[in-house]
């Protein structure tokens, strides 16, 4: 919506009448680590054959079975926000 070569009206202007930060016209999200991507992985086949399993069992299986080393707060944060899993 907001265009950059606008003849009558700069940038601020522009997101000042649509309500909106400057600043977000120039952040761009990054992506997951590998080292995420990997963990959800891990996780995601894990939960197809214990959906029981929460994310302080989750952490449990990965830190003791797995061997990484990793902080409960990061497998909570995957598991809960970023993949959307519940314990059944």
């Amino acid at each position: 919506m907001v265009r950059k070569g606008h003849s009558k009206l700069g940038i601020s202007a522009q997101c000042r009448s649509l309500g909106i930060h400057r600043s977000g016209l120039y952040y761009s999200p990054r992506g997951e680590t590998e080292l995420n991507l990997e963990l959800m992985r891990l996780m995601d086949e894990h939960y197809l054959y214990h959906p029981e399993k929460g994310a302080k069992r989750m952490h449990v299986w990965l830190t003791r079975d797995k061997g990484y080393k990793v902080s409960k707060n990061r497998i909570e944060r995957l598991y809960y926000r970023v993949m959307g899993l519940r314990a059944v």
